[in-house]
């Protein structure tokens, strides 16, 4: 297998809290714990939990909009975790964010064009005007837009059009990965089709790699390559997608799994109920952080963490009940 494009080692973010009188750090919230994974170029990693998990500020880290606390992150080859300065700046060429909401992600002040054309400036591509206007049109062409909407403002769209804008500016420096931070849960269901659709085009088109963050669990199903399901700042269950949809192993995908709606009602599917909340991330149980709500927890599940391992061949899971295969 050829060297993957994103490796990722351990990652660890902590948010410092400060309190007293002094203002002294009192404690820190643990967003994300020891994150490890690869990811080869041309796939799609999809990131599911609930809210709180961690999956956008993982996102972030990975492409050091936000500045880990410890581990190690390496792109196509190189360390960059702790890169700065001129070296950075050209790292944001190969490394592109879509946000979640297509409206407060672009600027009610600039129109379409302007704000897609802004990183080919940043970037000093297509340094004579209008080789850019023309690259500008192309990209909204690309994405399913007119090209005279350059000169609209983004409150002249819909949520769906103005998601598009934002993939063309994520398109518009020619990135290698491309962080797809929940997209499409501010739209309708059925513009949420048309913009999954297009990603996916793009993708074979392009040869870019995702990584794809949800909340649905289909949309995660239908886009990703593997999928990994984040609990408290950690991963849980890693596997390819078809694999976790079908045989889940951890108790608490097997949860998420059977809240899936079936479009037949007379499928009856034993939907799994988790009790009480959440843990917060500033003070997460002892032992495994799922136990207080998992179904099949005991003694043992409140001793330790339990270890990463795979249970099945590429199929990692954190949970002792999981027995090898």
């Amino acid at each position: 297998m050829s060297e993957p494009l994103l490796k990722v080692e351990n990652l660890v973010k902590e948010f410092p809290i400060f309190g007293g009188l002094f203002s002294r750090q009192v404690a820190s919230v643990k967003a994300v714990q020891g994150i490890s994974f690869t990811l080869q170029k041309g796939e799609t990693l999809g990131l599911v939990g609930e809210s709180g998990c961690g999956k956008s500020t993982l996102g972030r880290c990975l492409i050091r909009l936000i500045e880990s606390t410890s581990g190690k992150i390496e792109f196509m080859g190189k360390d960059i975790t702790h890169v700065d300065g001129e070296e950075l700046r050209k790292l944001r060429r190969d490394m592109q964010i879509i946000f979640q909401d297509p409206f407060a992600s672009l600027n009610p002040r600039m129109t379409i064009g302007a704000i897609i054309e802004e990183p080919l400036i940043i970037h000093n591509l297509f340094p004579d005007p209008e080789k850019r206007a023309a690259r500008v049109k192309e990209l909204l062409e690309l994405v399913g837009l007119r090209p005279e909407s350059a000169q609209r403002y983004p409150h002249e769209f819909s949520g769906g059009q103005r998601q598009r804008v934002g993939i063309a500016r994520a398109l518009a420096v020619e990135p290698k990965l491309i962080i797809c931070d929940e997209p499409v849960s501010a739209l309708d269901v059925s513009i949420q089709a048309q913009v999954i659709n297009l990603l996916m085009d793009l993708q074979e088109k392009l040869g870019l790699t995702y990584i794809f963050i949800a909340h649905d669990l289909k949309v995660v199903e239908h886009v990703s390559t593997r999928v990994a399901v984040m609990y408290l700042g950690r991963f849980v269950e890693y596997a390819p997608a078809q694999e976790i949809y079908l045989k889940p192993q951890h108790p608490y995908t097997k949860a998420l799994m059977s809240a899936i709606p079936v479009p037949d009602p007379r499928r009856h599917e034993q939907r799994i109920i988790l009790t009480g909340d959440v843990p917060s991330p500033i003070n997460p149980p002892d032992g495994c952080h799922f136990h207080p709500r998992c179904p099949i927890a005991d003694e043992e599940c409140k001793k330790a963490y339990p270890s990463f391992e795979e249970k099945q061949p590429s199929h990692f899971a954190s949970c002792v009940k999981v027995r090898h295969t």
